[in-house]
């Protein structure tokens, strides 16, 4: 068994890749419990797609170098995240009108891009599905460093963010700059987005937005606790999933997701028989 537990860290990028899923899985799951709470995986979904026209320019642009990839990613992540709250705002649409316009026009605008040069089709397919197996040590520190100034500005602002999602009257009540804080959140989001592409893809990155939030809600009320606990499962999800697939070649990004959709339906299971339990005792 212990061999086992072992194997995969005699590879120098098993270590990495353990790392940057416990880092990447921290961060999307902290960032995903204000997603969970102010009902927007479809932001979350719709932003990560809306990058595949940076991830194309920067691959032109900069030859396939990581960092050229990185940062038109994360200009493009920040652009629509602006452009959907300006045009929320600016004429009055709602929310998720704004988001499926600029969803679909930048995404659009990925896909005829990556269809008129074939020759880097393949290479962008590591970001539309994740390979946490090739993350560089100049990626994982990259990682950290934005990864760790997005878990800080949540600390900072943690308050103005917490009343922002439980009661958007009492923050505008309190004369909160609410429309500043709900910028700062989903560039944070789109920050985080562009943090973890390597790790699980475009295709999946919603999932680790959603899906560890939404399994410690399960477990808790508290906000906090509901945070800790989405960082746990999340960072256990990355490394599991990283075994199985070492163990069975699957999809690294596909691994993770799987095991934690079924870390969610285990604890959905156990919520439910729980609460019957109760029922029948109290009857």
């Amino acid at each position: 068994m212990l061999d086992v537990l072992l194997q995969p860290f005699q590879y120098a990028f098993m270590v990495r890749g353990v790392l940057a899923a416990i880092l990447v899985g921290v961060v999307c799951a902290v960032v995903g419990t204000f997603v969970v709470l102010r009902g927007m995986a479809f932001f979350g979904d719709a932003l990560a797609h809306t990058i595949l026209p940076g991830l194309a320019v920067g691959y032109l642009v900069g030859g396939g170098s990581r960092e050229a990839l990185f940062w038109w990613a994360l200009g493009t992540a920040v652009l629509s995240a602006v452009s959907i709250g300006t045009l929320s705002r600016k004429l009055h649409l709602k929310e998720d009108t704004a988001i499926g316009i600029i969803f679909a026009g930048m995404f659009a605008l990925g896909v005829a891009l990556i269809s008129s040069v074939r020759s880097y089709s393949v290479d962008l397919a590591h970001f539309l599905f994740g390979d946490i197996l090739a993350v560089r040590a100049s990626d994982l520190a990259r990682s950290a460093i934005f990864g760790g100034t997005v878990l800080l500005l949540l600390y900072a602002f943690y308050k103005e963010f917490a009343v922002l999602s439980f009661d958007p009257i009492l923050a505008a009540t309190l004369r909160l700059p609410v429309h500043l804080l709900d910028l700062l959140l989903v560039i944070l989001i789109a920050v985080a987005i562009v943090v973890s592409l390597q790790t699980v893809g475009v295709a999946l990155m919603v999932a680790m937005l959603v899906t560890p939030a939404a399994t410690a809600s399960l477990l808790t009320r508290r906000l906090p606790l509901i945070m800790l606990w989405a960082a746990v499962i999340a960072a256990f999800s990355g490394v599991i999933g990283l075994y199985f697939s070492y163990y069975f070649n699957i999809a690294s990004g596909a691994a993770i997701v799987l095991t934690c959709t079924l870390i969610f339906i285990l604890v959905s299971f156990m919520r439910a028989v729980r609460e019957k339990l109760i029922r029948v005792s109290v009857a």
